[in-house]
């Protein structure tokens, strides 16, 4: 009779271990099906978002080029990488927050333009492509910019315009030996940097729209630059050395608030436009028109150097008429009066 007991007793629990068996096994293949379906979502999901992308790419000089307009992409997905042998990012208007940080697997990009988005901030991977010759980051919302882009050592032009936060640039920038095209305007600079002073082959600078009170007294250090856009600032003075700038051919000074032109840019032959419009210049200086045949060019061209090249010319004239003037009133002697005579007997 116990061996009867213990016979079923051991029946029961092989099926009840084997049922427990079964519940297992099954559960470790749903939880198996139900990631591996998961996986499958996101790889079908990778792949469309990368099929698009494909479809954004353009050949355009024998360049290859990433143009995406006006489309919602408020992050780059991962799956970018997989077009790393793209030379352009020609990403506009769409919203963009953030550069990935797989930026530096693109070693064959020559231009990364994300003007008109939303970016906030220069990823330090930047400083990763040494072959990047342009960086045009306008109309953002940057703050600071990380000191590895000095590691960009191909950097031809960089622009950083209407940023509006930003008012300074890291020292370390002065190491890009290449760069000649620097945009600033529309920020909040309070003073030139000292870095671009020391640029060694900047052609084109603006930095109008900041609230420069002063240009730097060695601005000739800038040897090669060729243009340079001041306006919209709150200069009071040009420092004399401003007629050193030997390259300086292009130069705009519109709204400020300048009271004189230094006497020295007379001799500014390079100088072959320049604008004072919009100054509260101490000396009432009016141009004699000059007479053409066609009325709407002598217009265009009076347009032009009211406040131009021979405006400031004329102007410096002037002003050392009027001073030479002064100084003779002031050395003639005073002829005395009788009364003064007698109270000196």
């Amino acid at each position: 009779m116990v061996g009867a007991v213990s016979s079923v007793k051991a029946l029961w629990e092989t099926r009840i271990r084997k049922v427990q068996e079964d519940e297992d096994e099954q559960r470790r293949k749903r939880t198996r099906g139900g990631a591996t379906g998961r996986l499958g979502v996101g790889v079908w999901e990778d792949r469309a978002v990368l099929a698009r992308l494909r479809q954004k790419l353009q050949t355009e000089d024998g360049r290859l080029v990433l143009r995406i307009e006006q489309e919602e992409w408020k992050t780059l997905p991962d799956c970018l990488v997989q077009l790393s042998q793209v030379h352009e990012w020609q990403i506009h208007r769409t919203g963009l927050q953030k550069i990935p940080h797989c930026i530096a697997s693109f070693q064959n990009l020559l231009v990364l333009d994300l003007s008109r988005n939303g970016v906030t901030e220069i990823p330090k991977e930047i400083g990763k492509l040494p072959q990047l010759r342009e960086l045009l980051l306008s109309c953002n919302r940057i703050q600071s910019v990380p000191e590895e882009l000095s590691c960009c050592e191909g950097l031809e032009r960089l622009e950083l315009a209407m940023n509006r936060d930003l008012d300074q640039l890291p020292d370390q920038l002065r190491n890009l030996k290449k760069l000649q095209h620097l945009d600033l305007s529309m920020n909040d600079f309070p003073a030139m940097p000292d870095c671009v002073l020391a640029l060694p082959a900047l052609q084109w600078l603006d930095m109008g729209g900041n609230g420069l009170r002063r240009l730097p007294e060695d601005i000739d250090r800038m040897e090669t630059l060729q243009t340079l856009w001041l306006q919209r600032n709150r200069l009071e003075k040009l420092p004399d050395n401003i007629s050193r700038m030997k390259s300086l051919d292009t130069l705009v000074l519109s709204c400020n608030l300048l009271t004189d032109i230094p006497p020295l840019m007379e001799d500014m032959s390079n100088l072959r436009f320049v604008n004072f419009r919009d100054n509260p210049l101490s000396l009432d200086v009016t141009l004699a028109c000059r007479k053409t045949g066609d009325e709407d060019e002598e217009a265009g061209e009076e347009d032009r150097e009211m406040f131009g090249r021979e405006f400031m010319q004329t102007y410096i004239r002037e002003a050392r008429k009027r001073a030479a003037a002064v100084l003779r009133v002031h050395r003639v002697p005073r002829q005395l009066s009788p009364e003064s005579k007698e109270s000196l007997n």
